[in-house]
């Protein structure tokens, strides 16, 4: 007959650190799953003397008298164009998708919401960053940028 020699059980160190690494991928998982949902579900508000930008974790406030809008205009930011994001700093970027913070090709750091690359709302700030929206009126919201700043602009 075999004698059996159990193995020392493991302290709880082993069960602490699977649970700890478990809660990490609960983390990014929620995270992923947010970035997701704000992809379908991101919104730009004019409000209260400010242009709110609601969506996942890079959504801000800024104040429209911090809107250079004489300098605000659509654009197509594919192809060639300076004002094309080309290199993330600090944010989302998956197919179809891209909100954060970026460099655009010319060296301008932008607050990026974009769906799609045409007709896009470039809002130019007197802060150190200009905004790149892909909202479904372009027009409608730089019309409505120009009567909440009292400038009346009818340009768009």
């Amino acid at each position: 007959m075999a004698e059996v020699f159990p193995i020392v059980p493991a302290s709880a160190k082993p069960l602490w650190f699977l649970g700890a690494i478990c809660a990490l991928l609960l983390a990014v998982f929620g995270a992923l799953a947010y970035t997701a949902w704000s992809a379908r579900n991101s919104r730009v508000e004019v409000v209260a003397g400010e242009l709110r930008v609601v969506g996942d974790f890079w959504g801000r406030s800024v104040p429209l008298t911090s809107l250079v809008l004489d300098r605000a205009e659509i654009v197509d930011v594919g192809g060639a164009s300076p004002l094309r994001p080309r290199r993330r700093t600090l944010g989302t970027g998956m197919p179809g998708y891209a909100s954060g913070w970026f460099r655009l090709a010319n060296g301008e750091k932008a607050l990026v919401y974009l769906t799609r690359r045409d007709a896009v709302v470039y809002l130019p700030t007197s802060l150190d960053f200009s905004l790149l929206l892909s909202v479904e009126r372009p027009r409608e919201l730089l019309a409505a940028l120009g009567a909440g700043a009292g400038s009346g602009s009818e340009r768009w």
